[in-house]
Protein backbone atom coordinates (compact mmCIF):
# COMPACT_ATOMS: atom_id res chain seq x y z
CA UNK A 1 0.00 0.00 0.00
CA UNK A 2 1.08 3.80 -0.30
CA UNK A 3 -1.71 4.87 1.66
CA UNK A 4 -3.40 4.94 4.81
CA UNK A 5 -1.06 5.84 6.80
CA UNK A 6 0.11 9.61 7.62
CA UNK A 7 3.53 9.76 8.43
CA UNK A 8 4.07 12.66 11.61
CA UNK A 9 7.72 13.54 12.09
CA UNK A 10 8.51 16.41 14.88
CA UNK A 11 11.74 18.29 13.89
CA UNK A 12 12.10 18.40 17.62
CA UNK A 13 12.85 14.77 18.55
CA UNK A 14 15.91 15.80 21.12
CA UNK A 15 13.64 17.77 23.30
CA UNK A 16 10.14 15.14 22.88
CA UNK A 17 11.74 11.79 22.32
CA UNK A 18 8.11 10.00 22.96
CA UNK A 19 6.73 11.91 19.90
CA UNK A 20 9.74 11.60 17.43
CA UNK A 21 7.01 9.86 15.40
CA UNK A 22 3.48 9.74 15.74
CA UNK A 23 1.86 8.69 12.72
CA UNK A 24 -1.87 8.38 11.65
CA UNK A 25 -3.76 5.32 10.66
CA UNK A 26 -6.71 5.63 8.72
CA UNK A 27 -9.50 2.30 9.06
CA UNK A 28 -11.70 2.23 6.14
CA UNK A 29 -15.20 2.42 8.28
CA UNK A 30 -18.32 -0.02 7.09
CA UNK A 31 -21.17 2.02 4.95
CA UNK A 32 -23.22 3.93 6.91
CA UNK A 33 -20.83 3.93 10.34
CA UNK A 34 -22.96 0.97 11.65
CA UNK A 35 -20.71 -0.92 13.91
CA UNK A 36 -21.22 -3.16 16.78
CA UNK A 37 -19.39 -3.40 20.07
CA UNK A 38 -17.64 -6.08 19.47
CA UNK A 39 -16.14 -4.30 16.43
CA UNK A 40 -15.05 -1.29 18.18
CA UNK A 41 -13.62 -3.13 20.79
CA UNK A 42 -11.34 -4.99 18.34
CA UNK A 43 -10.66 -1.35 16.72
CA UNK A 44 -9.60 -0.11 20.19
CA UNK A 45 -7.72 -3.03 21.62
CA UNK A 46 -5.03 -3.61 18.17
CA UNK A 47 -4.91 0.41 18.53
CA UNK A 48 -4.10 0.31 22.17
CA UNK A 49 -1.40 -2.79 21.18
CA UNK A 50 0.38 -0.47 18.65
CA UNK A 51 -0.40 3.02 19.07
CA UNK A 52 -1.40 5.84 21.96
CA UNK A 53 -5.32 4.44 21.92
CA UNK A 54 -5.89 7.95 20.85
CA UNK A 55 -9.19 8.21 18.00
CA UNK A 56 -10.61 10.73 16.32
CA UNK A 57 -13.85 9.23 15.30
CA UNK A 58 -15.00 10.23 12.40
CA UNK A 59 -12.68 12.93 10.70
CA UNK A 60 -13.96 14.89 7.70
CA UNK A 61 -12.09 11.79 5.18
CA UNK A 62 -14.58 9.38 6.53
CA UNK A 63 -12.17 6.84 7.84
CA UNK A 64 -11.84 5.60 11.64
CA UNK A 65 -8.85 7.60 12.48
CA UNK A 66 -6.09 6.70 14.97
CA UNK A 67 -3.99 8.80 15.89
CA UNK A 68 -0.37 7.95 17.32
CA UNK A 69 2.27 5.42 16.35
CA UNK A 70 5.70 4.91 15.64
CA UNK A 71 7.39 3.57 12.16
CA UNK A 72 8.36 0.50 14.46
CA UNK A 73 4.64 -0.42 15.25
CA UNK A 74 3.07 0.04 11.89
CA UNK A 75 3.55 -3.30 10.01
CA UNK A 76 2.27 -5.66 12.66
CA UNK A 77 -0.51 -2.75 13.48
CA UNK A 78 -1.79 -3.33 9.68
CA UNK A 79 -1.58 -7.28 10.02
CA UNK A 80 -3.51 -7.08 13.07
CA UNK A 81 -6.48 -5.13 11.47
CA UNK A 82 -5.95 -6.99 8.20
CA UNK A 83 -6.55 -10.45 10.50
CA UNK A 84 -9.59 -8.96 12.32
CA UNK A 85 -11.18 -7.90 8.83
CA UNK A 86 -10.00 -4.47 8.57
CA UNK A 87 -8.76 -2.24 5.60
CA UNK A 88 -6.77 0.71 5.70
CA UNK A 89 -8.74 3.53 4.16
CA UNK A 90 -7.15 6.12 1.52
CA UNK A 91 -5.06 9.04 2.19
CA UNK A 92 -2.44 11.10 0.18
CA UNK A 93 -3.27 11.67 -3.57
CA UNK A 94 -5.46 8.84 -4.30
CA UNK A 95 -9.28 7.89 -4.11
CA UNK A 96 -10.16 8.66 -0.79
CA UNK A 97 -12.45 6.17 1.30
CA UNK A 98 -16.18 6.47 -0.44
CA UNK A 99 -18.39 7.84 2.54
CA UNK A 100 -22.24 7.67 2.44
CA UNK A 101 -25.52 8.50 5.43
CA UNK A 102 -26.44 5.51 6.10
CA UNK A 103 -29.65 6.16 4.10
CA UNK A 104 -32.50 3.08 3.77
CA UNK A 105 -31.17 1.27 7.08
CA UNK A 106 -32.61 4.52 9.14
CA UNK A 107 -33.84 7.54 6.94
CA UNK A 108 -37.69 7.68 5.22
CA UNK A 109 -35.86 10.51 3.22
CA UNK A 110 -33.45 7.96 1.29
CA UNK A 111 -34.09 7.64 -2.56
CA UNK A 112 -31.94 5.00 -2.84
CA UNK A 113 -29.57 2.32 -1.50
CA UNK A 114 -26.66 4.51 -0.43
CA UNK A 115 -24.88 2.18 1.46
CA UNK A 116 -24.88 -0.47 -0.66
CA UNK A 117 -23.71 1.84 -3.28
CA UNK A 118 -20.68 3.20 -1.16
CA UNK A 119 -19.48 -0.77 -0.57
CA UNK A 120 -19.48 -1.33 -4.36
CA UNK A 121 -17.80 1.78 -5.13
CA UNK A 122 -14.76 0.84 -2.62
CA UNK A 123 -14.44 -2.73 -3.34
CA UNK A 124 -14.27 -1.40 -7.54
CA UNK A 125 -11.86 1.51 -6.84
CA UNK A 126 -9.28 -0.85 -4.51
CA UNK A 127 -6.30 -0.01 -6.26
CA UNK A 128 -7.36 3.59 -6.77
CA UNK A 129 -7.50 3.80 -3.02
CA UNK A 130 -4.39 2.10 -1.78
CA UNK A 131 -1.81 3.41 -4.17
CA UNK A 132 -1.39 7.14 -4.51
CA UNK A 133 -1.71 7.94 -8.49
CA UNK A 134 -3.67 11.28 -9.10
CA UNK A 135 -2.26 14.69 -8.93
CA UNK A 136 -4.35 15.63 -5.72
CA UNK A 137 -7.01 13.46 -3.36
CA UNK A 138 -10.13 12.90 -4.89
CA UNK A 139 -13.36 12.04 -2.77
CA UNK A 140 -16.84 10.64 -3.40
CA UNK A 141 -19.75 10.78 -0.72
CA UNK A 142 -23.27 9.97 -1.29
CA UNK A 143 -26.23 11.51 0.14
CA UNK A 144 -29.44 9.16 -0.07
CA UNK A 145 -31.47 12.60 -0.65
CA UNK A 146 -31.09 15.97 -1.48
CA UNK A 147 -31.17 17.11 2.23
CA UNK A 148 -27.22 15.92 1.92
CA UNK A 149 -26.73 14.67 5.45
CA UNK A 150 -22.57 13.54 4.37
CA UNK A 151 -22.33 17.13 2.91
CA UNK A 152 -21.25 15.76 0.00
CA UNK A 153 -21.58 19.17 -1.91
CA UNK A 154 -19.14 21.07 0.35
CA UNK A 155 -16.73 17.89 1.28
CA UNK A 156 -16.47 15.89 -2.16
CA UNK A 157 -15.34 16.22 -5.92
CA UNK A 158 -17.88 14.13 -6.91
CA UNK A 159 -21.26 14.07 -5.03
CA UNK A 160 -24.02 11.81 -5.64
CA UNK A 161 -26.97 12.46 -4.38
CA UNK A 162 -30.47 10.81 -4.52
CA UNK A 163 -33.94 12.39 -5.97
CA UNK A 164 -36.98 11.12 -6.89
CA UNK A 165 -38.55 9.89 -10.10
CA UNK A 166 -41.45 11.13 -12.24
CA UNK A 167 -43.96 14.16 -10.88
CA UNK A 168 -43.99 15.23 -7.01
CA UNK A 169 -47.01 13.43 -5.39
CA UNK A 170 -48.63 15.90 -3.24
CA UNK A 171 -50.97 14.67 -0.17
CA UNK A 172 -54.03 17.69 -0.25
CA UNK A 173 -55.62 16.12 2.83
CA UNK A 174 -52.75 16.45 4.72
CA UNK A 175 -51.77 20.17 3.25
CA UNK A 176 -55.37 21.38 4.61
CA UNK A 177 -54.83 19.49 7.79
CA UNK A 178 -51.67 21.19 8.10
CA UNK A 179 -53.60 24.90 7.20
CA UNK A 180 -56.52 24.32 9.50
CA UNK A 181 -53.96 23.25 12.11
CA UNK A 182 -52.68 27.11 11.93
CA UNK A 183 -49.67 26.42 9.25
CA UNK A 184 -49.32 29.45 7.10
CA UNK A 185 -48.54 27.35 4.17
CA UNK A 186 -48.10 30.31 1.70
CA UNK A 187 -45.84 32.00 4.12
CA UNK A 188 -44.31 28.64 5.32
CA UNK A 189 -43.44 26.61 2.02
CA UNK A 190 -44.92 27.73 -1.16
CA UNK A 191 -43.71 31.62 -0.70
CA UNK A 192 -40.41 29.52 0.61
CA UNK A 193 -39.36 28.30 -2.82
CA UNK A 194 -36.50 29.78 -4.67
CA UNK A 195 -38.00 28.97 -8.05
CA UNK A 196 -41.53 29.98 -6.65
CA UNK A 197 -42.39 26.79 -8.59
CA UNK A 198 -45.51 26.08 -5.78
CA UNK A 199 -48.80 27.91 -5.09
CA UNK A 200 -51.62 27.59 -2.52
CA UNK A 201 -54.93 29.10 -3.06
CA UNK A 202 -56.42 27.70 0.19
CA UNK A 203 -57.45 24.32 -0.78
CA UNK A 204 -55.11 22.67 -3.42
CA UNK A 205 -51.36 23.03 -3.47
CA UNK A 206 -49.86 23.30 -6.89
CA UNK A 207 -46.33 22.07 -8.15
CA UNK A 208 -44.78 22.77 -11.50
CA UNK A 209 -42.36 20.16 -11.81
CA UNK A 210 -40.25 21.34 -14.54
CA UNK A 211 -39.51 24.91 -12.57
CA UNK A 212 -39.03 22.31 -9.57
CA UNK A 213 -35.04 21.93 -8.94
CA UNK A 214 -35.86 19.12 -5.67
CA UNK A 215 -33.99 21.30 -2.94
Amino acid sequence: YGAGVIGRYTALSEEYPEVTAFHTVRINQPAGWFYSSKALRTLCDIWDKHGSGLLNVHGSTGDFVLLGTTSEQLEDCFTDYSNAGWDLGGSSSDMRTPSCCNGMARCEFACFDTMALCHDLTMTYQDELHRPAFPYKFKIKISGCPNDCVASIARSDLSIQGTWKDEIQVDQAEVLAYAKAGMDINAEITGMCPTACMTFDGKTMKINNHECNRC
